[in-house]
């Protein structure tokens, strides 16, 4: 019985229909997902997991790597490996949340030209937005690799509590991935989308989202298929790498005490020691007690120092108690937003990784009243929710509607330093809001338009978006010139500001820009740098493959000689010895045409070796035969003399 290939129907399914993709671009990991006859699929990678470590590395030969192969030699390369990056998208360098993370990072940061939090492998700087991209360029070949075709469009999340800078920043990362981003939503509501697909009885929820870089708390309503977020808070400075850090820390300082030996400054035991403490980390979610063991961890003059120390769950608690309290101020702020009280909501949903730490359950019960629903995979809840709004942008399915908030409030500076709000925190989006404003000096010909989110009462505590000056007004005493300010956010949270001279008509804009700003001209030349390094690692990937296949037919053609050495020629035997010996040279240099060829070469030769075998075979039947024939012979002419 034949089967029809499953490429065939993937390809044909390509052909017919441009499919958009879900993707949680995770702190620690990333996860793709795509709408299959209405219901979300999370998609395996190449190395057969439905999660992708954000991992990025570069070799001393220009190799990128991504993921699992990244993640796996971050201990011998660890200035070039690039984890968490996520937490520097969209963010200036002297951010104190970056200055903080840099003493426990195992690769260098540096500051950008406009300002912004950058890295460096080898000498070359790279945006977060743009090791964002690599870890997106794996997801999208995750799901061509699936559909068999090629995937244009995507809804990627972010989230909740992520600024204006670090959603554009975001935004900018699928651009130079190749995608189209189709949408930007956040994560707590794609979580919700998840979870709420087949449930249309009407309910109130908390999505309690502690993922690997960021925490985030929503509560929404979800009736008739209408997903309405109540409100949103959150911190996107608290997640696992902070747990990780605190472990990491505690873990250096028991080495110290015991040993007098600082490991901080030795990149590749700080890597080995990181790494430990996650694993640590997970490993006391179902255990009560763990063994941290790194042997030969460094040396001094008297010899190797091994780390070895047990860790029990009490004590882990004991050491992140106070990272686990600092999202109780977010729940008490989100709550009071939605005007709700807490036995209101029907369900508190668990996503991110760190909800499955046992004190974060117990934490959740004890400040709700009520535990924790863990009935959606905290890991591929986001990339589902995601694949769904993907999947009714695309019209795939209907009877969805997703209304969403801005999470923080958006104004503009006003005279003495003030930040006067235009747009207030949790209102529904897309929105639209205006308000008039005028000169604060005599005969005042410009204004400069200051735009700012968050929610302190000075302009300076807030973050700067952007600013834009808008000329020609004619001159005035103060205060009679008529200014408006509209404020346009977008379905993506992302804001568009407009100021208007009311009298002569002149207006000016801005699309605010992530932090210090990508340019066009920026993102165009991180495109074809990606685009150049796609076509390099296609490059090295075919040469692998072809390899791969040389040493296959190399392994074959002598396992076919030594069970049939008896039947093949000498020449031909010669001929083949000579080949493989040519396509040995050609694997040692690396020569993908060479090794083509050569591989041809010994299949030609190998079709001889089947000839000299089938003949053989045939041969010695004929000859079998003719025994046969003969003993018969033989023996009807013994039976006649008897």
């Amino acid at each position: 019985m034949l089967r029809l290939s499953s490429s065939f129907n993937k390809n044909i399914l390509a052909r017919q229909f441009s499919k958009a993709i879900g993707i949680d671009l995770g702190t620690t990991n990333s996860c793709v997902a795509v709408l299959e006859g209405g219901q979300p699929k999370v998609l395996e990678n190449s190395e057969g997991m439905r999660t992708t470590p954000s991992v990025v590395s570069f070799s001393a030969e220009g190799e990128r790597l991504v993921g699992i192969a990244a993640k796996r030699q971050a201990v011998t390369n660890p200035e070039n490996t690039f984890y968490a990056t996520k937490r520097l998208i969209g963010r200036r360098f002297d951010d104190p949340t970056i200055q903080r993370d840099l003493k426990s990072l195992g690769y260098k940061l540096i500051k950008a030209p406009n300002g912004d939090a950058w890295v460096e492998a080898h000498g070359k700087k790279y945006s977060p937005s743009q090791i964002g991209a690599f870890v997106l360029m794996k997801m999208k070949e995750t799901a061509e690799s699936y559909l068999g075709g090629q995937v244009k469009k995507a809804v990627i999340t972010v989230p909740a509590y992520f600024n204006d800078s670090q959603r554009q920043a975001t935004k900018d990362a699928g651009q130079i991935s190749g995608l189209e981003v189709e949408r930007i939503i956040n994560e707590p509501t794609a979580a919700a989308l998840s979870y709420g697909l087949d449930k249309n009885d009407g309910k109130v929820l908390a999505v309690f989202d502690l993922g690997g870089g960021t925490f985030d708390i929503s509560i929404l309503e979800i009736s008739q298929g209408v997903f309405e977020v109540k409100a949103t808070n959150g911190d996107t400075a608290l997640g696992g790498e902070d747990f990780d850090n605190v472990l990491q820390n505690y873990i250096l300082e028991e080495f110290k005490k015991e040993t007098k030996i600082d490991l901080k400054f030795d990149r590749t035991a700080l890597q080995r020691v990181r790494e430990a403490a996650e694993k640590a980390k997970i490993e006391l979610s179902s255990s009560t007690q763990t063994e941290i063991n790194q042997p030969y961890i460094t040396a001094d003059k008297t010899g190797p120092k091994h780390l070895n120390m047990k860790l029990t769950r009490a004590k882990y608690e004991q050491l992140t108690a106070s990272l686990i309290d600092r999202t109780k101020k977010p729940c008490e702020v989100c709550l009071k937003d939605a005007g709700l009280n807490k036995s209101q909501l029907q369900e508190i949903l668990l996503v991110g990784g760190m909800t499955r730490m046992p004190r974060v359950q117990e934490f959740v019960k004890e400040y709700y009243g009520k535990p924790g629903n863990k009935s959606v995979n905290p890991d591929e809840a986001v990339a589902m929710g995601a694949a769904i709004q993907a999947g009714v942008l695309q019209g795939e399915m209907g009877g969805i509607v997703l209304l969403d908030v801005t999470p923080l409030s958006l104004g503009i500076e006003t005279l003495g330093g003030v930040f006067t709000r235009i747009i207030n925190r949790n209102t529904t989006i897309p929105t639209r809001k205006s308000q008039v404003f005028s000169t604060a000096a005599d005969s005042q010909t410009t204004v400069t338009i200051k735009v700012l989110q968050g929610e302190r009462e000075m302009a300076n505590d807030n973050k700067l978006l952007g600013n834009f000056d808008l000329t020609g007004i004619p001159p005035a005493p103060r205060g009679m010139p008529q200014i408006e300010v509209t404020f346009d956010i977008d379905a993506n949270g992302l804001v568009h500001v407009n100021a208007k001279d009311k009298a002569t008509g002149k207006d000016q804009s801005i699309t605010v820009q992530s932090s210090g700003g990508l340019s066009k001209a920026d993102i165009e030349k991180m495109v074809k740098d990606a685009e150049r390094l796609r076509a390099e690692d296609e490059k090295r990937r075919n040469a692998i493959d072809t390899k791969n296949e040389a040493d296959n037919t190399i392994y074959n053609i002598e396992k076919t000689i030594h069970e049939h050495k008896d039947k093949v020629p000498e020449n031909v035997s010669n001929d083949i010895a000579q080949a493989i010996s040519e396509l040995k040279e050609k694997m040692n240099a690396d020569d993908v045409d060479g090794m083509r060829a050569g591989i041809d070469k010994i299949k030609n030769l190998s079709l001889e070796i089947g000839k000299s075998i089938y003949q053989g075979q045939q041969n010695q039947g004929q000859q079998q035969e003719q025994n046969t024939q003969q003993n018969n012979e033989d023996d009807a002419n013994k039976d006649k003399k008897e």
